[in-house]
C-alpha cells in the first residue's frame, strides 16, 4: 500500500495532495459531528461535507492515476491537473463554509450570500466538467500503453461519469434532489437517500463512481484472463458488457427516482 501511495503521488502531486487534504477535512468533519448537533435537511450539518470529501478524494486520485497514461500531452496534462485541483478546492471550501454556518450548500437562495455561494459552486462544477471532457478526449484520441480492456474500461467509465455528472442538471432545474416529497424527509442511514419518495442522488452517485468501478473491472478481467480462459477480445467484450449493464442499472435508478419511487422498494422487492 505504501508503494502504491508513493506511486500515486509521483503521478500527479497536485491532485493527490488535495485528495489528502480532503481526507484530513473528512476527519475534522467526523469529529465535529459528535460535538455539533445542528441538522440540515434532516441530517447532521457535517454529514454532507464528509460524503463529498470521500467522493471527491476518490475522483481526484482516480483522475491522477489515469492522467499519467496520457502525460505525453504535457500542456494538457498540466492544465487539467492544476485546474481541477483549484476548482475542486474552491468547491469544497464552499461546502464546508455552509456546513460551518449550519445551512444548506445546495439549492440555497434564502439570502444573497447563500445564493452567491451556490452560484460559485455551480460555476466550479461546470468548469470541472470542461476539464473532465478534455481528459476524456485525450483517452479517445490516444492509445496509451495499457491493456485494451482496461483502456475501454477507462473510456466507458469516463463516459458514464460525464453523463451522470450532467444529470445533476435535473436537480438544479428542480431545485431539489427528492421527487414526490420534500427534501429532508426520512432517508437511509448516512447517505440519507429518501425512503419516502424518489431521490435523484442515487443514480447520480452510482453514475459518478463508474469512473472507478468500470475501469477496475476492465483491469481485473485482463489480469485474470487466463483463469477465465479469455483472449484479448473476450476481455474487452466483457468489459463493454459490464459497462452496458452498469449503465442500465444507473438509468433504471434514475427512472425510478423520476417516478417518485424510493430505492428501498427495489431492496424489498428481492
Amino acid at each position: 500500500m505504501r508503494e502504491f501511495l508513493r506511486e500515486l503521488y509521483r503521478r500527479n502531486p497536485p491532485l493527490v495532495a488535495l485528495g489528502w487534504l480532503l481526507i484530513a477535512a473528512f476527519l475534522f468533519a467526523f469529529v465535529a459531528s459528535f460535538f455539533d448537533s445542528r441538522t440540515v435537511t434532516g441530517a447532521n450539518t457535517w454529514i454532507k461535507p464528509m460524503k463529498f470529501c470521500l467522493s471527491v478524494a476518490a475522483y481526484l486520485w482516480t483522475l491522477a492515476w489515469f492522467l499519467h497514461s496520457v502525460r505525453d500531452s504535457r500542456r494538457s496534462f498540466k492544465t487539467i491537473s492544476l485546474s481541477v485541483t483549484v476548482v475542486m478546492f474552491i468547491e469544497m471550501v464552499c461546502i464546508y463554509s455552509q456546513a460551518a454556518r449550519g445551512v444548506q450548500s445546495h439549492f440555497n437562495f434564502s439570502a444573497p450570500y447563500d445564493a452567491t455561494v451556490f452560484s460559485m459552486m455551480g460555476m466550479m462544477i461546470y468548469l470541472n466538467l470542461v476539464f473532465d471532457m478534455w481528459a476524456f478526449g485525450l483517452f479517445l484520441v490516444k492509445k496509451p500503453a495499457m491493456p485494451i480492456s482496461y483502456l475501454w474500461g477507462i473510456r466507458l467509465g469516463f463516459l458514464l461519469f460525464l453523463i451522470f455528472a450532467f444529470q445533476g442538471q435535473l436537480m438544479i432545474a428542480r431545485q431539489a434532489h427528492s421527487v414526490g416529497v420534500p427534501d429532508g424527509g426520512p432517508g437511509l442511514p448516512i447517505v440519507n437517500w429518501s425512503t419516502a419518495g424518489g431521490d435523484l442522488r442515487i443514480a447520480h452517485a452510482l453514475g459518478l463512481h463508474a469512473f472507478q468501478i468500470v475501469p477496475l473491472i476492465g483491469w481485473l478481467i485482463f489480469k485474470y484472463r487466463e483463469r477465465l480462459n479469455f483472449i484479448g477480445s473476450h476481455a474487452t467484450a466483457f468489459t463493454v458488457l459490464f459497462a452496458v449493464i452498469y449503465a442500465v442499472v444507473c438509468f433504471g435508478l434514475l427512472a425510478q427516482a423520476l417516478a417518485g419511487r424510493p430505492v428501498i422498494i427495489l431492496v424489498n422487492s428481492f
